[in-house]
């Protein structure tokens, strides 16, 4: 069975950084692409970042020039590099896996950004 388990998150002051990992464990068919999203208390879901299978990525506004996605395909594990954090970027982060059967969601780590 494919979980995905998040970890890194935490509080944090406003301009400090964190780096959000989320690492797989099972078996996957043809992955697509990976994902970080974030909610905020009140708000709806939004995408933080993309990257595809070939390692295109992709940025919400917000986000650009601040965070970096990444992965390691050796340790079945995706990261989220955040810098520069700022109030805003609080909520809770969740990691995607799209694959050819289904996409795989991880349960969320809490990032709280003080200002």
């Amino acid at each position: 069975q494919v979980q995905l388990v998040e970890s890194g998150g935490g509080l944090v002051q406003s301009g400090g950084s964190l780096r959000l990992s989320c690492a797989a464990s099972g078996s996957f068919v043809s992955i697509y692409g990976m994902a970080w999203y974030r909610q905020a208390p009140g708000k709806r879901r939004e995408l933080v970042a993309h990257i595809t299978n070939g390692g295109g990525t992709t940025y919400g506004d917000s986000v650009k020039g601040r965070f970096t996605i990444s992965r390691d395909n050796a340790k079945n594990t995706l990261y989220l590099q955040m810098n520069s954090l700022k109030p805003e970027d609080t909520g809770v982060y969740s990691c995607s896996w799209f694959t050819a059967s289904k996409d795989y969601w991880g349960q969320g780590t809490q990032v709280t950004v003080s200002s």
